[in-house]
């Protein structure tokens, strides 16, 4: 068999070559691609409701509580611009003379109000942009 495939690959002309390596480098980026997907599939699976830590983005907390972004930028008194703050939850505790107990509180509470039983909250006004 391995004769066999060595005769076939030989007699392949220029433009099969071309087929067969573009052919490898798709499987190869869909492979990537699908263990990416994979990967963090698995890591939001195992960091739900993670302990609030100085460290974390309003966002990763929003993404970890399962709670929409604008609910814990409303608590913190953050503007809701695009792009959103990235800073860590502790540049922020600073930046508003706060210490990280306090903002770990505020946040808790919007986090608890935006869970079911409570209603959810409504979005943002953002002016009638698309």
């Amino acid at each position: 068999m391995s004769k066999r495939l060595v005769q076939t690959l030989k007699s392949f002309s220029w433009r099969q070559w071309i087929v067969v390596v573009l052919f490898v480098l798709v499987l190869g980026a869909t492979g990537i691609h699908t263990t990416r997907t994979i990967r963090r599939a698995l890591y939001w699976r195992e960091h739900r409701d993670e302990p609030i830590s100085g460290w974390m983005t309003v966002g990763y907390v929003a993404h970890s509580y399962h709670v929409p972004a604008h609910v814990l930028y409303s608590a913190l008194d953050l503007p809701q611009t695009k792009p959103h703050d990235r800073r860590p939850l502790r540049e922020i505790a600073r930046a508003q003379g706060r210490s990280m107990n306090d903002l770990r509180a505020i946040l808790q509470d919007a986090i608890t109000h935006a869970r079911p039983p409570y209603a959810p909250p409504p979005p943002p006004d953002d002016g009638g942009k698309p």
